[in-house]
């Protein structure tokens, strides 16, 4: 039956215009046979469950090895005092988990991820992978294409942050020891503390997963150091290393 050809050629298509199809090729038919002929082939158009989800790689992903090789990114969001939103671009190196960059905007495109991605992919290698939500600016048009022939993108199961463990991780720091502790009256301000507070994290602060070093410090043990200098007053840790056998949990921030 031509009626059911037509249907599957063009899967979206209702009755009616499926008739009009017909009629084109000169099968006129009323629109109460057709109809009848359309529910008894059970050709009715299925609503769609959702939007349709750039699916990237789905392999497990490994642990890293080495640094530059997988980068995480994720987005946080807080108010000024003022009340008006806006949002911070996080990008996380897996291994030695140093932040490179926290991208603070009142709006964040697919454009300018990929801006920030060509600036670090310049300034450092590009990763192997990039592991990410599926989040409306993390698959635009603008990000497949950059990433297309480049890297691997693995993007995590929708609902699983703890399939992005690392930058998860992160984003519960920078929010409890940055985002809570102050008040940004606007935009600016707040770029410059969460700036400050990120060389801090990287430099200064030790790691627990790191033994108690900074990314700066574990980066360097690796032969790889970080581009970035050691923002502040001092280019020592907080807190010197724990030595062997010393209690070592007051010093796992």
């Amino acid at each position: 039956m031509r009626l059911r050809e037509l249907a599957h050629q063009r899967r979206r298509f209702g009755y009616r215009r499926l008739g009009w199809l017909l009629a084109r090729e000169g099968q006129v038919m009323n629109h109460k046979k057709l109809y009848r002929l359309y529910r008894e082939e059970k050709l009715m158009v299925r609503r769609r469950g959702g939007r349709k989800r750039a699916l990237g790689t789905r392999a497990p992903i490994e642990l890293p090895h080495s640094i530059n090789q997988r980068w995480s990114l994720d987005f946080v969001s807080d108010t000024l005092a003022d009340g008006r939103r806006f949002r911070i671009l996080c990008i996380v190196d897996d291994f030695s988990r140093e932040c490179l960059a926290t991208v603070v905007d009142t709006s964040l495109s697919g454009m300018r991820v990929v801006r920030e991605l060509d600036r670090l992919t310049r300034e450092r290698t590009t990763p192997t992978v990039i592991v990410s939500d599926n989040g409306t600016e993390l698959t635009s048009i603008a990000v497949l294409k950059w990433a297309t022939d480049r890297l691997a993108w693995h993007y995590i199961q929708p609902g699983k942050p703890m399939q992005n463990a690392f930058v998860e991780s992160f984003n519960s720091k920078l929010r409890d020891e940055c985002l809570n502790e102050h008040v940004f009256t606007g935009l600016a301000e707040a770029r410059q503390i969460i700036n400050s507070w990120r060389h801090d994290y990287n430099c200064l602060r030790p790691h627990s997963s790191l033994r108690a070093l900074t990314p700066r410090e574990f980066a360097e043990q690796q032969g790889d150091g970080p581009s970035e200098r050691v923002w502040g007053s001092t280019d020592r840790p907080l807190a010197p290393p724990p030595h062997q056998g010393q209690n070592n949990n007051r010093l796992y921030l």
